[in-house]
């Protein structure tokens, strides 16, 4: 029998799982309609160049470094988290590059992260029930009754706030914070104290060395783009699909997803 063709919004005749109540439908419809006009978070460009990336970790000539929070927080987003978050995945993938001799595709669980898995639909407390906490991008992790509404308009709010962590990490990747001469900058106040703390620096006095000899015989990372950025990719678990088909939709560009 012949599968129906795909479409963005071929989820909406099926059954899904997760997805929250919301009780102003027209509401909903309407953050939808705003978000379907906004620029989108992520680029068709973006996502061909990380499934070839991909393609190399299947074929065993790359590493996969994936991570990030369970489900992100309006309340803790700042430059510095946002700084400290990509810290950590340059210090990680500079030793596996190092000690592997392999190219490490980096994807964090950001920007987009904000929706919570449940598995019920209500929570209890003192004997009164109220609708599940599934995330700020749904609701709020107060205890109230209001708060606990599913509520449209947070996905405006998430989307501002992905699009602000978007930027920074971009900025951090290709703006020269990557650069391998700053692989002892990298390290983070509770490794410094950590029994790791002295193998780091090991890796990363190596690492000076080595940019040492190259530059010597005329390569540095100003003239060499590859040593003074990298590629930093995002990933979240699509739990409130209404926000990524919006946040997904056709490249007008190039017809491509």
């Amino acid at each position: 029998m012949k599968s129906a063709p795909w479409s963005s919004s071929s989820w909406r005749t099926k059954p899904v799982a997760q997805m929250p109540d919301y009780a102003d439908s027209a509401g909903l419809e309407a953050v939808e309609a705003q978000l379907a006009g906004f620029p989108p978070l992520v680029f068709a460009g973006e996502a061909r160049k990380l499934k070839r990336a991909l393609a190399k970790v299947a074929a065993g000539q790359a590493f996969l470094l994936q991570g990030g929070d369970c489900a992100e927080s309006f309340a803790e987003h700042s430059a510095d988290n946002i700084r400290d978050f990509f810290r950590v995945f340059l210090q990680m993938s500079v030793v596996l590059t190092f000690a592997a001799a392999l190219p490490v595709v980096k994807v964090g669980r950001i920007a987009g992260q904000f929706a919570k898995p449940r598995s019920s639909d209500h929570e209890t407390l003192d004997g009164v029930t109220l609708p599940a906490y599934r995330g700020d991008i749904v609701n709020d992790i107060a205890f109230t009754s209001e708060g606990r509404q599913p509520d449209p308009r947070r996905q405006i709010d998430a989307y501002r706030q992905s699009a602000a962590t978007l930027n920074l990490l971009r900025a951090f990747a290709t703006g020269g914070y990557a650069n391998l001469e700053n692989a002892h900058r990298w390290m983070l106040g509770f490794v410094k104290d950590s029994p790791q703390s002295g193998r780091y620096q090991e890796v990363a006095d190596r690492i000076t060395e080595t940019l040492g000899f190259m530059r010597a015989i005329g390569l540095d990372p100003e003239t060499h783009q590859e040593m003074r950025g990298t590629d930093f990719y995002t990933s979240h678990e699509a739990l409130l699909l209404g926000f990524e088909q919006a946040m997904t939709r056709t490249d007008s560009t190039s017809g491509d997803p």
